[in-house]
């Protein structure tokens, strides 16, 4: 059994993080490949460039047949080899570290990969970097896993997974950190914070090494001439609020239609694909992640007219293909919407105020900010990845002001706050605020306390005092014959009874109640606490498993106040 040391953990965290930034950026590239693999096998053509002009070109039963018979492959595959017989995504990685310890199924997440490849490259309008995240969180987690770590230990490793694939999938390093401490792992504490820039670092040098210094999208330079135009950011908030709301609703409304039809559930993501054929037809731009057309927006390449279009289009083809079952993300699709709305609103606020009106550019590169934040409730990783791609200090200030009313509208008014959220709450799942859940991520490893004796629970007062003659531990715990934990006894109260003349007294008698809830070494402090509340002892005992309940040490009422206290107050200490 591998444990880390203490005094080693920061360096061996840190060599892992290097490996995970390195596996995961290598893994997602070969997700990338096998993704053009199944779009060469399917439309004859491999290249994410040039690919819409290619569509342009093949006949309609084409483009109508490789998404069906995609859907069908991958609604076969979720019913034969899914655990679950659903899909996996960066929903399920959220629910993995806020309630199962970090624990994910390395098995779901190897058909998740395959079966989300199947998507993208037989044109669903689903996105890559849901499904990059997953890849990189079963890594970590699979590693984490093999390395017997902590609960505390095991989220850090996935939040380095998830950086890890953000940082590979957009060339965004500050972006990649930030999205696996908001929306993955769910706080900021410091312990985490060191692992995950190194994860996103290493990932972020295989992909210059691999791809070069290229960010994922060419984004013009684009001024603001105007704070004047500060209205009219916040109201293309309140638009891509809009969108998202309609966005999530649409895609509730084709799962509720499917799921109430007679049709069989591995037949859906078929129909789906039909759906997503049919207008793939006439508007091939919405097939699979759709950067070309979300790239061409930014270069203000596309008529106001095809931009409205597309943005409909888009939002159908997307919801059709979600809701049917296909396996995907939503961050390229909210990015394609957003582009497409900041467009369309950028073209109308130039034609009313063209004295002040900034380029038609920068609204699509506000409007992708804007959706995109809403859609995943990560209004800062969103911004950053803006900054990163632009490097435009006035612009990200505008992206700022979008991102952040569009997701203050969308958690006030959407059916939820965000699309990840809206995927949980469909399965009765509700994600804990980000203190509770640093409470439920933190171990009382570090606060157990080996001062304690353990004592036959039949022992007489008198006897406890003779054995407490030397030293004075900081709590007396009796045991059965087995070595089991019965109850705790404090040592003043023992003391008191056999100096008070009632030595004839057995001590489990004297016990301040039985020990019937333990803790295990690597129990939350959230459980701990949970305990505590419903215990009248100053201490909790810690045993070697549940099933021999052997003492192995104590936690001090103070103690778990002290750190509940310095988690509230912001001041985690590493676990």
């Amino acid at each position: 059994m591998i444990r880390l040391a203490l005094r080693d953990q920061r360096v061996a965290l840190s060599l892992a993080a290097i490996g995970i930034g390195v596996s995961v950026g290598y893994a997602v590239f070969g997700f990338l490949a096998l993704v053009r693999v199944v779009q060469r096998l399917g439309f004859g053509y491999g290249s994410p460039h040039g690919f819409i002009h290619h569509l342009e070109s093949l006949p309609w039963w084409q483009i109508i047949a490789v998404p069906t018979l995609g859907g069908l492959a991958v609604g076969a595959g979720v019913h034969l080899l899914m655990p679950g017989r659903r899909q996996r995504g960066i929903a399920d990685v959220q629910e993995a570290c806020a309630l199962q310890g970090g624990r994910m199924d390395v098995r779901a997440g190897i058909v998740a990969a395959l079966l989300a490849a199947t998507s993208i490259g037989s044109g669903a309008s689903v996105g890559r970097e849901g499904p990059a995240v997953h890849i990189g969180a079963t890594l970590s987690a699979w590693l984490a896993d093999r390395l017997r770590l902590s609960r505390s230990l095991s989220l850090t490793l996935i939040g380095c997974g998830a950086a890890a694939a953000v940082a590979a999938s957009f060339n965004a390093p500050i972006a990649g950190v930030f999205f696996a401490l908001e929306v993955v792992v769910g706080h900021y504490a410091l312990h985490v914070f060191a692992p995950v820039v190194i994860a996103s670092v290493a990932a972020t040098v295989v992909t210059r090494i691999v791809l070069g210094n290229f960010p994922a999208f060419f984004v013009p330079e684009h001024a603001v001439p105007s704070f004047l135009e500060l209205p009219a950011f916040a109201l293309l908030g309140v638009i891509c609020a809009i969108m998202v709301i309609v966005f999530i609703r649409t895609t509730a409304l084709v799962q509720q239609l499917l799921e109430r039809s007679a049709l069989p559930a591995w037949l859906r993501p078929g129909l789906g694909g039909l759906g997503v054929g049919v207008i793939g037809v006439y508007l091939p731009q919405v097939l699979g992640v759709g950067y070309e057309a979300t790239d061409m927006a930014l270069k203000q390449m596309l008529p106001i007219a095809l931009m409205a279009t597309l943005v409909a289009a888009k939002v159908i083809a997307s919801a059709v293909a979600l809701g049917s079952g296909f396996a995907g993300g939503v961050f390229s699709p909210a990015l394609f919407i957003g582009a497409m709305t900041g467009g369309v609103f950028g073209f109308l606020s130039v034609s009313v105020y063209p004295e002040i009106g900034s380029a038609l550019g920068a609204y699509t590169v506000m409007g992708m900010g804007g959706v995109a934040a809403a859609m995943l409730g990560a209004p800062i990783s969103t911004i950053l990845i803006v900054f990163e791609l632009t490097a435009d200090y006035q612009l990200t200030i505008a992206v700022m002001i979008v991102a952040t009313t569009a997701t203050l509208i969308v958690r006030r008014f959407g059916p939820a706050h965000s699309f990840f959220a809206w995927q949980l709450a469909r399965r009765g799942v509700r994600l804990l605020p980000s203190t509770t859940q640093e409470l439920v991520s933190a171990t009382i490893e570090h606060l157990i306390d080996r001062n304690f004796v353990a004592l036959p629970q039949a022992i007489r007062a008198e006897e406890v005092r003779l054995r407490l003659a030397d030293s004075l531990p900081a709590v007396i715990v009796l045991v059965d014959d087995d070595g089991a934990v019965t109850a705790t006894v404090g040592v003043a109260v023992a003391l008191r009874l056999a100096l008070d003349g009632q030595s004839a007294h057995a001590a489990i008698d004297c016990a301040a109640e039985r020990a019937e809830a333990v803790l295990l070494r690597n129990s939350s402090l959230a459980h701990a606490l949970g305990l505590l509340g419903a215990s009248a002892s100053d201490h909790l005992v810690v045993v070697d498993d549940e099933g021999h309940r052997r003492p192995i040490g104590v936690v001090a009422r103070n103690n778990l106040l002290l750190a509940h206290n310095r988690i509230l107050s912001g001041h985690s200490q590493e676990t």
